[in-house]
């Protein structure tokens, strides 16, 4: 009521302003101005008038005037009603207007702005939500529970059936969890903020029974009340925040920060139905029903390289293929060998320590077993999960539970348009994502040798930019030398986990060393995949996937990895960079000779083809760096899979900005807008009172790590104003801190 009776008053002066002269001068009385006017001084302003009749007096120059007549003091026409639909706004149709009686003795009406805006409350209704009420005696007494348990009878029941033993060990933890954690149903409404505690509403309540009753001392009383409430509220979830940004709780400090600002996410889901939800589930499928519709080969194997020849120094160029793939594959009595003696058995106490380390907030995957249950009763199930993962392991099978997938569709950008927009991303089991840490650190051991040295993810100690010096210090050293050109392809894939095949991949593996137990037990990891989509509200159908590798998964990006070792190139002329999925092909040309770039292009193209991986063209960027004066003869645009290769002057690789001219211009401007967003956010805390050590700290973790992004790599190269620039957009932040901000741009 309160924010209504501003508009109503802040309209009653405008109106009051426009309308009543200031003086009996006719001349210096308002007018109303003609709709080729207001056009003329607002051209994006919206007119409604465009579909509406207008009134015959709203075409009067002046309003309350008589022509040709001097009045002291001119008489005025009420106001009608209609007249407000008339006025210029931003929005189309964004009031509703109503008249009132005039305020006091005022010969004006009011009138009524009534928002066609929804509030926030009446558009999102309350969820009632179910939640466990975790303690230290209800986790005691889950961990009572679970030390009593024989399990060893519920595995000699069932044997070696894997698929039952797990459905049955996972339904008796969910049983003794609904059992001793007891729970409560609560709503939560939209529009509540965390500091709005139960007696702040109480006295909102009271506010509202004083305001009713015209009782102005006890309303002023009830407001003085209300504001220093509020007011501790608001200091003691400051200090919350302070606490959990001093045990370096990152992602608690962001979420209070959003509920400061007022600030959701774009990317938020809006409410799809099940029919939605089914078509993006099958688009995500799209590649294993494609791979199901290609041909076999003659000899019914499902083997889908047994159709292609194999990746020979013969069929590609010779320094394309890895080293360690120009030697002959090892014989059958060497992998049976090896079959034999590194069978990968895990202990207990491998099994706690992974167990220790599960973040105990995350959401509970399709198997229902929350996160904090196996972390906090780790020393009590460590046995039990112990022997599940070494059956698994000995057997070469993934239980359907574990390999069962609910995929959350993240829009890849704010406004998604159709179903290429959004990004799978599977939510599984934590049993099965502990097991397959334990199956990585293996995995990594076995096949070191046979990675790519210029794959720069997924390896210890590497990282961005370290794959971004390598790139510029190879280029610039090449550009000393006169008439020297560096052309670099950045290559797209379309989906490129989802393209994995499992049998190309089980090839890989056990060229590289890995024995067959293993290989089984990844290859019925990646085939037969139940998946099913979740949006808010509903969940889709299930379907079966036997191809790629699901995204969010702890083995997928590693196994994509594998998959890409055998194609690198690294010569003084040419060489192949790798970083996950983003792949880019730098050419050194000297006097206009790109043979050698142009064959390992084509060698790549065709390496992707037979190996199923789907190049995007369209987005398929090349990016040239010619410092010549006479450019002739001038550079031929590459061609892939039918279409010229757009050279871009700016391309974004790996977070940093490189240009055509290695001067960071584009880089810097990134940096300082970047930097300009996250100042926000620290004037935001600022205004809720947040001030001292918390806003260090902060800054230097949120502000600091935006405008410091890969510093390593431009810090020395920028230029002088782009320097002073980011200098004082980092002295605005760091003023009014109790000391600097660590670091600096000089």
């Amino acid at each position: 009521m309160f924010y209504r009776f501003v508009l109503v008053l802040v309209i009653f002066l405008s109106f009051f302003s426009l309308f009543s002269p200031v003086s009996g001068d006719p001349e210096q009385g308002s007018f109303v101005y003609s709709k080729d006017q207001l056009l003329a001084m607002r051209p994006t302003a919206v007119l409604p008038a465009d579909r509406l009749d207008i009134p015959s007096e709203l075409r009067k120059k002046r309003w309350g005037c008589r022509a040709g007549k001097e009045r002291r003091r001119p008489r005025r026409r009420r106001y009608q009603p209609e007249t407000i639909k008339y006025w210029t706004y931003c929005t189309e149709e964004a009031y509703s207007s109503s008249p009132l009686p005039p305020l006091g003795r005022s010969d004006h009406n009011l009138v009524h702005l009534v928002p066609v805006y929804e509030p926030l409350v009446r558009r999102e209704p309350p969820a009632t939500r179910t939640v466990q009420r975790w303690s230290e005696e209800s986790e005691e007494a889950l961990k009572d529970c679970f030390e009593s348990t024989v399990w060893e009878v519920i595995c000699d029941d069932h044997g070696e059936d894997i698929d039952s033993l797990t459905t049955c060990i996972s339904d008796y933890i969910n049983f003794c969890v609904d059992n001793t954690v007891s729970t409560r149903t609560v709503r939560c409404f939209s529009n509540n903020k965390p500091w709005i505690t139960p007696e702040i509403k109480a006295v909102l309540k009271q506010k509202r029974r004083a305001f009713k009753s015209r009782d102005k001392v006890e309303l002023k009383r009830v407001q003085r009340k209300l504001r220093g409430l509020i007011r501790n509220g608001k200091n003691s979830y400051r200090q919350k925040m302070e606490n959990q940004l001093q045990q370096n709780n990152v992602g608690e400090v962001w979420r209070g920060l959003r509920t400061i600002s007022g600030h959701k996410h774009q990317n938020a889901l809006p409410g799809r139905d099940v029919r939605w939800a089914n078509e993006l589930n099958h688009f995500f499928n799209r590649f294993d029903s494609a791979m199901r519709q290609s041909p076999t080969s003659a000899a019914g194997s499902p083997t889908p390289t047994a159709a292609v020849p194999p990746l020979t120094p013969q069929t590609l160029h010779t320094s394309s293929i890895h080293p360690a793939h120009s030697s002959p594959p090892p014989t059958t009595a060497s992998n049976t060998q090896s079959t034999q003696g590194s069978s990968l058995s895990l202990s207990t106490t491998q099994v706690r320590r992974e167990l220790r380390r599960i973040n105990g907030k995350k959401a509970a995957g399709p198997d229902g077993i929350s996160s904090r249950v196996v972390r906090s009763c780790a020393d009590q199930l460590c046995g039990v999960i112990e022997h599940l993962f070494n059956l698994s392991l000995r057997l070469g099978r993934v239980p359907q539970l574990w390999k069962t997938s609910c995929l959350v569709p993240v829009p890849k950008t704010s406004r998604p348009k159709d179903l290429n927009s959004y990004r799978p991303v599977a939510l599984t089991s934590y049993l099965m994502k502990t097991l397959e840490r334990l199956v990585l650190a293996q995995l990594r051991r076995l096949v070191s040798s046979s990675l790519d040295p210029l794959q720069f993810a997924y390896q210890p100690g590497i990282g961005a930019d370290d794959a971004v010096i390598h790139l510029l210090h190879r280029s610039l050293a090449h550009l000393e030398t006169a008439g020297s050109t560096v052309r670099i392809m950045f290559f797209d894939f379309s989906s490129a986990f989802n393209t994995i095949l499992p049998l190309v991949l089980k090839d890989k593996l056990e060229n590289s060393g890995v024995d067959h137990l293993l290989t089984t037990w990844i290859l019925d990891y990646l085939t037969d995949r139940p998946q099913c989509v979740r949006t808010q509200g509903c969940v889709s159908d299930r379907v079966v996937c036997s191809t790629g590798a699901p995204q969010g998964t702890v083995l997928a990006p590693f196994l994509f990895t594998i998959y890409t070792a055998d194609f690198s190139h690294n010569s003084t002329q040419c060489f192949l960079q790798k970083f996950s999925d983003d792949f880019a092909i730098v050419g050194f040309i000297t006097d206009g000779d790109d043979k050698e770039y142009r064959g390992l292009t084509q060698d790549f193209v065709d390496w992707c083809q037979l190996n199923y991986l789907q190049i995007n063209a369209s987005k398929t960027k090349e990016l040239v760096v010619d410092f010549r004066r006479h450019k002739h003869p001038p550079l031929q645009p590459l061609n892939i899979q039918g279409m010229d290769i757009e050279a871009v002057d700016s391309y974004r690789y790996l977070g940093v900005h490189l240009n055509n001219k290695l001067d960071w211009t584009h880089n810097s401007d990134a940096l300082y807008r970047k930097g300009q967003s996250r100042l926000y956010l620290l004037r935001r805390l600022r205004s809720f009172g947040v001030e001292g050590p918390l806003l260090k700290t902060f800054y230097d973790s949120v502000v600091a790590s935006a405008i410091f992004y890969g510093v390593v790599c431009w810090g020395g190269s920028i230029s002088a104003g782009d320097r002073k620039r980011l200098n004082r957009l980092i002295r605005r932040a760091s003023s009014g801190m109790p000391s600097g901000p660590s670091g600096g741009g000089e």
